[in-house]
């Protein structure tokens, strides 16, 4: 167990156990929360961005180990949120440094979780739990403020993998909105963007505040829509083009989304998917899909796109992927992963359709893939 240690003194020491489904058990301090929280427990490569994981909505209902050994050196700041609050249900670090050093920070660590009641561990070895992860996969998982290993052990066994109630219905918004901010600078200022010239409706599934700038940056006026909105709805609004967001859980349990999609692409409208977005798309076209051992998540994987051999370094988070041996014959692979083959983006032959696994919207992370915004406005343009 290793304690909050700044200029020699001992910050924090209070304990914390982490417990998995399997009777894996690591020890640590206690750095978020009182309580205990009861997840799905996955790990993310990134080396920096830990407040952008943390506030993504693509995160609800899940753990999150970070591998990188120091985080928080940085502290948080309300500029870097991806969301309007934090959306993890746990986290878990190697060492959380007990001085943060950034002109931007106006909180420390810590200080934000406890704040947002996150629940989460320090002290923990996170290379030795990222191995067993990977060789045993993501499940249920436990973090409790205590030293009550029986009781965190027991809890953790109760986490459902499948639950009734879909992250998607925590993350959606409850009512539709406008959404007018473009890009920022470092301290928060907005960067000029060009006049609207496409009306873009985007589903709300999830959806990180850095989508929403992009599209404004890239001539949008964007109006969000929850989750639930039927697709006659949206298309009585005479939109240029519909995104479907990304967002946290299994595509294929929503059931009511996969018509709304064939109802979209049925119509013809332009139409953008990203991360779970681009898998509804393909589930909707008649693909089937597959859960992955321990998913794909960080800021530094490699995808190749098919048509130049061009390679891309994206931002991903994803525990499910498409088959390709099943996509139909109308559609076109666009991009594939260098990592594990993964279908990670296609256009349609016969509409104006493109899904794109990755996060174009990267924040932080490469800018590799922003172009894909371009692509969709030229759909758009096309279509008028």
């Amino acid at each position: 167990m290793l304690p909050l240690i700044e200029s020699g003194r001992r910050v924090s020491s209070h304990p914390a156990v982490l417990a998995l489904a399997d009777g894996t058990l690591f020890r640590g301090v206690s750095i978020g929360a009182e309580g205990h929280s009861l997840a799905t427990i996955v790990f993310n490569t990134a080396m920096t961005g830990h407040q952008e994981i943390l506030t993504d909505p693509a995160y609800a209902g899940q753990i999150v180990v970070f591998t990188y050994p120091h985080i928080g050196s940085t502290g948080v700041n309300p500029v870097d949120a991806a969301s309007d609050k934090a959306r993890v249900s746990g986290v878990v670090v190697r060492d959380c440094p007990a001085v943060m050093s950034n002109f931007r920070a106006t909180q420390s660590l810590p200080e934000y979780l406890a704040q947002e009641g996150v629940v989460a561990i320090s002290g923990v070895d996170t290379r030795k739990l990222t191995r067993h992860l990977r060789e045993h996969g993501s499940q249920g998982a436990c973090i409790l403020a205590g030293d009550d290993t029986e009781q965190a052990q027991a809890l953790a066994r109760q986490v459902a993998p499948h639950p009734d109630i879909h992250p998607v219905d925590d993350a959606t918004t409850s009512a539709p909105y406008s959404w007018s901010d473009g890009s920022q600078d470092l301290a928060g200022q907005q960067i000029p963007a060009p006049s609207a010239n496409y009306r873009v409706a985007v589903y709300d599934l999830g959806v990180r505040q850095s989508l929403l700038r992009d599209l404004v940056a890239q001539g949008c006026e964007v109006t969000v829509v929850p989750a639930g909105t039927p697709a006659s709805t949206v298309l009585a609004g005479k939109p240029d083009g519909v995104v479907l967001s990304g967002g946290p859980g299994d595509p294929a349990r929503l059931t009511s989304l996969l018509a709304e999609c064939g109802s979209l692409i049925a119509a013809k409208v332009p139409l953008f998917g990203i991360g779970l977005g681009h898998q509804l798309l393909a589930l909707s076209l008649g693909a089937s899909g597959a859960r992955l051992k321990c998913g794909r998540r960080g800021i530094n994987h490699p995808v190749r796109e098919v048509a130049t051999g061009r390679v891309l370094i994206t931002s991903q988070n994803y525990g499910d992927t498409i088959l390709p041996d099943t996509l139909p014959d109308n559609v076109r692979v666009t991009h594939v992963s260098l990592f594990d083959g993964a279908v990670q983006g296609f256009e349609l032959a016969d509409a104006p359709v493109m899904g794109f696994l990755g996060f174009p919207e990267a924040s932080p992370g490469p800018s590799d893939a922003r172009p894909l915004f371009q692509r969709f406005t030229d759909l758009m343009a096309a279509n008028r």
